[in-house]
């Protein structure tokens, strides 16, 4: 392809040489100040980019972001050995716009499902809702392409959710048949993440978002202002709604059984 772009055999060793260039495998080369690391090892492997790894090259929330590269293969595909490969491949008949462009984001949220199962197929699902990134004929298609789990999980699925640990939450408390709102506004408080009934607020504090001491204070005045309009404010991290949500489920639910969403 560089050849046909009109760079000759010794401009290419001259690029090569100077570390503008580097060779990915046989016939193919990426930019070295251009190409990130899993892109570089997916079209090395002979793929591209799939399920969470595309979804997190496309800004798309994922529950683990995974070490290894997750690769589209096509059935007219083929394979290649590379240096340090954990590879996780993706074989399928879809069509490639082009040689190197990611899945379609309904076949990223399919490989996903397989691969990760329906509870983040859920979150990316949302997360891609929230975006733009799928419309109705997305929906539609994956309606068509996926298991009873999924579509349970598509009638579920809204674009208001603001994170995947909302997102989660949701999904994880559906069983209970409570009424949970994402992103609700309340006056003298602001947007509170979740709304369990009328009164039982969840917030749910992301990896990077409510560190450090003025944030945790800011989170500390909110949730002042909540208790004198009434409301309960329970606040969840991270590693709590993802690693121990038996913990956050039995909190939860002990307020629910106390009528204090009421």
């Amino acid at each position: 392809m560089l050849r046909d772009g009109g760079l000759s055999r010794t401009q290419l060793d001259a690029q090569l040489r100077a570390g503008v260039l580097e060779r990915v495998r046989r016939g193919v080369y990426a930019a070295t100040s251009y190409v990130c690391s899993a892109a570089r090892a997916s079209v090395a492997h002979g793929g591209v980019p799939a399920c969470v790894t595309a979804a997190e090259h496309l800004g798309l929330w994922v529950l683990e972001p995974d070490s290894a590269v997750h690769v589209w293969l096509t059935g007219d595909g083929h394979r290649y050995q590379h240096d340090g490969c954990t590879c996780i491949e993706h074989w399928d008949d879809g069509a490639r716009t082009d040689a190197f462009g990611l899945p379609s984001v309904p076949r990223i949220l399919r490989q996903v499902l397989t691969c990760r199962g329906v509870e983040e197929f859920f979150v990316v699902l949302e997360s891609a809702l929230r975006m733009g990134l799928i419309d109705a004929s997305g929906v539609a298609w994956l309606r068509r392409h996926t298991n009873d789990a999924a579509r349970e999980a598509i009638d579920l699925a809204r674009a208001d959710a603001d994170s995947g640990l909302e997102s989660l939450v949701r999904w994880r408390l559906r069983k209970h048949r409570l009424t949970v709102r994402t992103q609700v506004g309340i006056p003298g408080v602001g947007r509170v993440d979740l709304l369990i009934g009328d009164r039982l607020i969840l917030e749910t504090d992301g990896r990077v978002n409510h560190a450090g001491a003025d944030l945790r204070h800011k989170d500390l005045v909110r949730d002042a202002h909540a208790a004198m309009w009434g409301y309960v404010t329970l606040r969840f991290d991270y590693a709590l709604v993802v690693h121990d949500w038996d913990l956050v489920e039995r909190a939860i639910l002990a307020h629910v059984g106390a009528g204090r969403h009421l």
